[in-house]
């Protein structure tokens, strides 16, 4: 008797597991993971995508070239005005050893007076020209710049289809899925390399 409970026991046991296994196996048919792979999440993503426009700046051989440049024409402004300033300090001190060892006459005084409010003029004048002429530089470096990048942006989308590509600088989040500032860069650069070795 207790041979035949164990008997029966046993099979309403392995038929409550084999129960069990299949509802397990059914709800995970039902409700199936979602695995976040990178083709799932590429598949995912809206049309648009982000550049650093920082980073491409940073690293974009033009604008590095037109950085370099711009500082070129801010170390010549300095040293000019040094040059300038140096010029004027020494006429001064020229000017001061002659009054102390009275050499001066009210005429030679008078006209050394005249010739250093000419050196000052000439200095403000010329440093106010390298100015000018910096500004302006920098202002057509930075068009040349800009418009390159726009153009590139303008190629590299033609054959990608995005509906929008955003500066990240304009966003307070963005997936960081959706950056193509590093592509873009490598375009850049291969596309300014080539112009470079036509010249």
């Amino acid at each position: 008797m207790n041979k035949k409970l164990f008997s029966i026991l046993s099979i309403i046991c392995l038929m409550a597991m084999a129960a069990c296994g299949s509802k397990t196996e059914t709800k995970a048919t039902d409700k199936p993971k979602k695995v976040a792979t990178s083709a799932s999440k590429n598949h995912e993503l809206p049309n648009y995508r982000y550049v650093d426009i920082d980073s491409v700046l940073a690293n974009y051989h033009l604008a590095k070239d037109y950085t370099d440049e711009m500082l070129r024409l801010q170390s010549n402004m300095e040293n000019e005005a040094k040059r300038h300033e140096n010029s004027i300090k020494a006429f001064a001190s020229t000017m001061e050893n002659k009054y102390k060892n009275n050499q001066y006459t009210e005429q030679t005084y008078n006209a050394d007076q005249q010739r250093m409010q000419q050196m000052q003029n000439n200095a403000a004048s010329a440093l106010d020209k390298l100015q000018r002429s910096s500004a302006e530089a920098a202002a057509a470096g930075e068009k040349v710049v800009q418009d390159s990048i726009h153009s590139f942006i303008e190629h590299y989308n033609a054959s990608h289809h995005y509906d929008a590509i955003l500066l990240k600088a304009a966003t307070l989040y963005i997936d960081p899925a959706l950056d193509i500032t590093e592509e873009v860069i490598e375009g850049l650069n291969a596309r300014y390399n080539k112009k470079q070795e036509k010249k």
